[in-house]
């Protein structure tokens, strides 16, 4: 079975930890079983191409590689990062994550 992760697609997180600490960004993908993800403007990489049909000079384009999940947090409505439980949402039924700084229920 799969553990439920803290951060989703569309989320707007903070990196903590490594080269791009104290940045913010948005959450592209989420790669589950490595426990990484792809976010927005964060861990730049300049990758190396050769000429092709989408970019027939080739060169070096710069694009953003995987950042591990324990290195992210989420940013909550007030603006600063938070960490991320989980509760039963009595009306619905169902598990719903929240801000632990706020206590208030994250979208």
């Amino acid at each position: 079975m799969r553990t439920k992760l803290h951060i989703k697609k569309g989320d707007t997180v903070m990196v903590i930890a490594g080269n791009s600490k104290g940045q913010q960004g948005r959450v592209l993908k989420i790669n589950a079983p490595d426990n990484k993800a792809i976010v927005e403007g964060i861990n730049m990489i300049s990758k190396h191409t050769k000429p092709n049909a989408d970019n027939p000079k080739g060169g070096i384009l710069k694009r953003e590689s995987p950042i591990h999940l324990s290195n992210l947090m989420v940013i909550d409505s007030s603006g600063k990062p938070t960490r991320i439980g989980r509760k039963l949402d009595e009306k619905q039924n169902k598990s719903v994550r929240y801000s632990k700084k706020t206590v208030e229920v994250i979208k």
